[in-house]
């Protein structure tokens, strides 16, 4: 999905703010970019319809003014792709009989947050699905025509034929018959230009498309031309569709040559010339075949990826000329192995082969790779004067319905090689969903036993970006970003934090950012810089009742003035948690500490939040700052959360700046602060000039 697409925009048909902040909040916790609004009645809805774009409808049974029936004759009447889902507290088989009856397209339980949650997705990948199918169809559409422009200019005489009956000609082929024009030709049945001897044999291919059978790539036959005469040609058949309709595409290919040397060169343009495999094109072709029959259902199939370990040491054995010779041996081992008509073997790269295998389980697959390694262990290669032995790392990707292309398998198959090798080489790895959720719980408790040693060891490391005034206020502002130290560097807290919230550590960490500003904040002081922190809080503090006076403890200890510091919550939290969030709001302002609500303008109604949070920053929604330049839409947006927050006497701050277009409209509509990788992206130092 794009940018856009990857916004959820909802409508809610809901008489109550409260109830509708609250659905809002539940999506949002599932990780959902949500961006919504809410109507009572009928014409509010058809003007939202009309008005903007909208994913999902929501339906609450306590709407007053609208019911189901309604408001899916209002959704249907707009003519726009969407989803309307009926809110309900509970559920029975009628009920969701019911609403499908009268247009929804399911229901969801809203007092059972994974049920809401699971429906919302599901629908809402759905939707993206379809149109990207829409997408596709045009660029199919668009590739077609392309395609009949291109065939009608080519030199090869193309047809098109359906059960057995031209569809489309193109000059080449009419003139190759002595035809003038199509029309002589359409609907003119393919075994009219072959003759009697050789018109079985298309029969058979006939028979064999009837069966749902892929037709022979290639087919000798006597054609015969408009005026009797006959000649040699080999026809080159394959599956393709015409205007939607499956059809067969035959390209006839006059004999100037004899029939073995034209198989033969046939042959060298799918081959490797240093082995005699396959050749990489040619495996490509075949490995979207096996996706194609995965995908609708055929699992007996297979993708090996072979790379020779110790190759480079062999390489300076046996020398730039031995390595061909020895390349052609392990073709040659392989074929063995690997043979058709079910498998086939191709050299991939320099030293990697890759192979296909078909008609045989998955675990017989997995047994085939380990037999083609110790294969490997077992022989012993001579080049020359020189023997020599190799290893080899075989990764294997299982096929199923669920792969999505050439791409992702050899993805795959790859990584599973790099597994192998990664833990010595000369063994085989697969790439196995189900073995993968067992090693991702192993993942869970090497994340757990970091983060602890990460707490007691000072393994955490704080990053900082400024916040820039662009009306003048005095003094130096960063936010303090965490990060974790890594074997490789550091670990952003996306990777961590999910793991540390499962496991009760999140208030752990907010105290030991919290300690370890404050000693920097000590230290800004005896240099005499005016500096104010802003501190991202995780979700689960608005409800540890220990904080406030713990950090009042902390800040007594230190010496140091509250109003230094500026505590971060997300919007969505904070509403959910309203009464949580008043208190804990209060209990920072006694402390002097500022309070600034994140994500801010994505909510239903974010100002009538700050009527009971008395929030000093608002932290703008950084949806509204995607292609801020071109979007008229989200400058007029912001523009309007500007004028409001002035009214309330809050202070605006716009992330995610990257351009200078984006701080030039920022400073017009009234923006407090900016901050953004285009100012200066986090840093372990606080450098930033503000003079």
């Amino acid at each position: 999905m794009g940018k856009a697409d990857k916004v959820l925009r909802v409508l809610l048909v809901e008489d109550s703010v409260e109830d509708a902040e609250q659905v809002i909040s539940l999506l949002r916790n599932a990780g959902i970019a949500v961006r919504p609004n809410r109507v009572e009645d009928a014409e509010q809805l058809k003007e939202a319809l009309e008005s903007g774009s909208t994913d999902i409808v929501l339906l609450s049974p306590r709407a007053k003014k609208l019911n189901l029936t309604d408001t899916a004759g209002i959704v249907q009447r707009s003519g726009k792709d969407m989803s309307l889902i009926q809110l309900v507290d509970s559920v029975t088989q009628d009920a969701v009989l019911k609403a499908m009856r009268e247009g929804a397209r399911d229901i969801a339980l809203r007092t059972t947050p994974d049920h809401l949650q699971t429906v919302v997705l599901r629908e809402f990948e759905n939707l993206s699905t379809r149109r990207a199918l829409r997408r596709m169809e045009a660029a199919w559409r668009e590739s077609e025509r392309r395609a009949h422009s291109l065939l009608g200019s080519s030199r090869d005489p193309i047809a098109y034929v359906h059960e057995g009956m031209h569809v489309y000609a193109n000059k080449a082929y009419l003139e190759m018959f002595g035809f003038e024009d199509f029309d002589e030709i359409e609907g003119l049945a393919i075994l009219d230009l072959i003759t009697s001897g050789d018109a079985e044999k298309f029969r058979n291919v006939l028979r064999m498309q009837s069966k749902g059978e892929k037709p022979p790539e290639k087919l000798d036959v006597h054609a015969k031309r408009a005026d009797g005469s006959t000649f040699e040609a080999i026809m080159e058949l394959s599956e393709a569709s015409i205007e939607g309709e499956p059809a067969t595409q035959i390209i006839f290919r006059q004999q100037t040559l004899g029939t073995e040397l034209a198989e033969q060169l046939d042959a060298l343009k799918r081959q490797d010339l240093v082995t005699g495999l396959y050749n990489r094109q040619y495996f490509m072709g075949e490995l979207d075949k096996a996706i194609a029959s995965a995908n609708s259902g055929k699992i007996d199939q297979a993708v090996l990826y072979i790379e020779i370990d110790n190759y480079r040491k062999v390489l300076d054995q046996v020398g730039v000329g031995g390595a061909d010779l020895l390349l052609g041996d392990v073709a040659s081992m392989l074929k063995e192995l690997i043979a058709p008509p079910n498998d086939l073997v191709a050299r991939f790269a320099d030293h990697t082969f890759t192979a296909v295998l078909s008609g045989r389980p998955h675990e017989a697959c997995v047994q085939m790779a380990e037999q083609i390694r110790k294969r490997f262990e077992e022989r012993i290669f001579d080049v020359g004067k020189r023997s020599v032995s190799l290893n080899a790392s075989v990764g294997v990707c299982l096929l199923t319905e669920k792969v999505s292309g050439s791409q992702m398998v050899l993805e795959k198959a790859n990584e599973a090689c790099r597994t192998a090798e990664a833990e010595g080489g000369n063994r085989v790895a697969t790439f196995d969903p189900a073995a993968q959720d067992k090693a991702d719980a192993a993942k869970d408790r090497e994340w757990l036993d970091t983060i602890k040693n990460a707490l007691v060891k000072d393994g955490f490391i704080l990053f900082y970006q400024p916040i820039v005034s662009l009306q003048g206020h005095e003094g130096e502002f960063y936010e303090v970003l965490l990060r974790m130290q890594g074997p490789k560097g550091e670990i952003m807290p996306g990777q961590f934090l999910p793991i540390a919230e499962r496991f009760g550590l999140l208030p752990q960490i907010d105290r030991w950012v919290i300690e370890h500003v404050l000693q920097i904040l000590q230290e800004r002081m005896k240099q005499g810089r005016l500096t104010t922190f802003f501190i991202k809080l995780t979700p689960q503090a608005i409800d540890d009742g220990t904080l406030l006076p713990w950090l009042a403890q902390q800040l007594k200890n230190a010496r140091v003035p509250g109003d230094r510091l500026v505590f971060e919550m997300p919007e969505s939290k904070v509403v959910t948690h309203l009464k949580q969030a008043k208190f804990f709001q209060k209990g920072l302002e006694q402390l002097k500490c500022g309070f600034a609500l994140e994500q801010f303008g994505s909510g239903l109604n974010s100002f009538q939040l700050l009527k009971h949070v008395g929030a000093n920053y608002v932290k703008l929604d950084r949806t509204f700052m995607a292609d801020l330049a071109k979007s008229a839409e989200n400058q007029a947006k912001i523009k309007d959360l500007c004028e409001q927050s002035r009214a309330f006497g809050r202070m605006t701050v716009a992330e995610f700046v990257e351009d200078a277009a984006s701080m030039s409209i920022l400073f017009s509509v009234g923006v407090n602060f900016v901050q953004g990788n285009f100012l200066q992206e986090p840093e372990k130092v606080m450098s930033y000039d503000f003079g």
